[in-house]
């Protein structure tokens, strides 16, 4: 692990620090840092987000973050560039300019067995200027081995996405693969930047093999904060030729299939919540009002609702299902409408007048039979909040 810093500064500045435990879930102890055979701290490159990854017995460390347009060339040129990146990573310019290839990078380190000792030098997986088609390596580094392939998962530099990259090696010769995931949906069904289906920001995580299905854990964001993080799970899949297609975000999660349209569930696993114009916050925690996952005390709810907005769930199993109840509240006069897809004709429409307190909004309508997504969406005046569904008969 890397100490982290304050709102990022001084994150990039310290060593990898290991801490063990018999059990995954703790409690760990502290073991040491990283370090050369002469007890020196390893701090090659910059020591940031660090994965471990066991490969058939030899333990390897991929470490390491990376901003664009920060070639040593371009350093010894531009002096006050220079100084940005020796202050980002608390660095001489000697050190900077005399580092192969570049600080910036992803990176690997071997270990000795007993994870702390250096077996050999530190470097670069994928060269500094490695063109990966606007998808180039950010930071989140994590390695899987599938057959014989190995498959570096990664954070990239537009942010909002874990993306891959192959090799028939573990410290050299990736390719790009392309996007597991991203949580705003980007990319997904013709989504744009411009029309991500949420707040998008920081994501992390990998992909990994349980029971023969594999996922791609990650996270998305509440609160309207970078800071704030909710884990995710889809299922992914890995084709014959070893090419894993990006996929949706949903509300199923581990479930393994769609969600019964039965019962009551939390507003909060929606999957899609958008204004038509939902910002980027890398490192930001935002002020302004758009809709939010957030919370009072022990109640998560979606908030900051207004004219509209749409909120979307995939996917239900409906099963003759003819009522759907909303627990909403706020100041709000408008329509509710339900719908089973973004630009579906609504299948029940409510007018709603609030005025501060819990209401209940319920929907009657010709029984639905049929996997779908379920789509609330909001116009009108004032804003409101949404806390749970309910689906029944009447």
């Amino acid at each position: 692990y890397c100490l982290s810093g304050n709102f990022g500064v001084g994150g990039y500045w310290g060593h990898i620090s290991v801490a063990v435990c018999d059990s995954p879930v703790g409690k760990y102890e502290y073991l040491g840092y990283v370090k050369y055979p002469d007890g020196t701290p390893m701090k090659k490159y910059v020591c940031f987000d660090p994965c471990a990854f066991n490969d058939n017995g030899i333990i390897r460390i991929y470490y390491g973050t990376q901003y664009q347009n920060e070639s040593n060339d371009i350093l010894k040129e531009n002096p006050d560039k220079l100084k940005d990146v020796m202050e980002r990573y608390n660095k001489t310019a000697e050190e900077i300019l005399s580092t192969p290839d570049n600080v910036n990078g992803a990176c690997m380190v071997v270990l000795e067995d007993d994870m702390l000792t250096v077996k050999e030098e530190p470097k670069h997986i994928i060269p500094y200027e490695a063109d990966f088609n606007g998808h180039e390596f950010f930071e989140a580094s994590s390695m899987r081995k599938v057959g014989d392939k190995y498959y570096f998962i990664y954070s990239s530099q537009k942010n909002h996405e874990l993306c891959y990259a192959v090799s028939d090696y573990p410290d050299r010769d990736f390719t790009f693969g392309g996007t597991i995931v991203s949580n705003g949906d980007i990319g997904i069904n013709g989504v744009t930047e411009d029309t991500r289906m949420n707040m998008t920001g920081t994501t992390h995580g990998s992909i990994i093999e349980i029971n023969g299905q594999w996922y791609v854990f990650y996270h998305r964001l509440t609160h309207k904060s970078d800071y704030s993080r909710q884990a995710c799970a889809e299922r992914i899949y890995i084709s014959s030729d070893g090419s894993i297609d990006q996929v949706e975000m949903t509300s199923c999660g581990l479930n393994g299939r769609p969600l019964e349209a039965m019962g009551e569930y939390p507003a909060i696993i929606a999957c899609n919540i958008t204004n038509g114009h939902m910002p980027h916050g890398s490192n930001k925690i935002f002020s302004e009002s758009f809709p939010n996952v957030t919370n009072c005390g022990d109640e998560r709810f979606i908030s900051e609702i207004s004219d509209g907005t749409l909120i979307g769930y995939k996917y239900f199993s409906f099963r003759g299902i003819n009522r759907i109840k909303l627990k909403v509240n706020g100041n709000a006069v408008g329509k509710l409408s339900l719908s089973k897809g973004i630009n579906k004709i609504p299948f029940a429409e409510k007018n709603i007048n609030l005025s501060g307190k819990d209401e209940i909004c319920e929907f009657e309508f010709s029984p639905v039979t049929g996997v779908y997504p379920l789509y609330i969406r909001y116009c009108g005046d004032g804003t409101l909040n949404l806390k749970s569904l309910e689906f029944g008969l009447k």
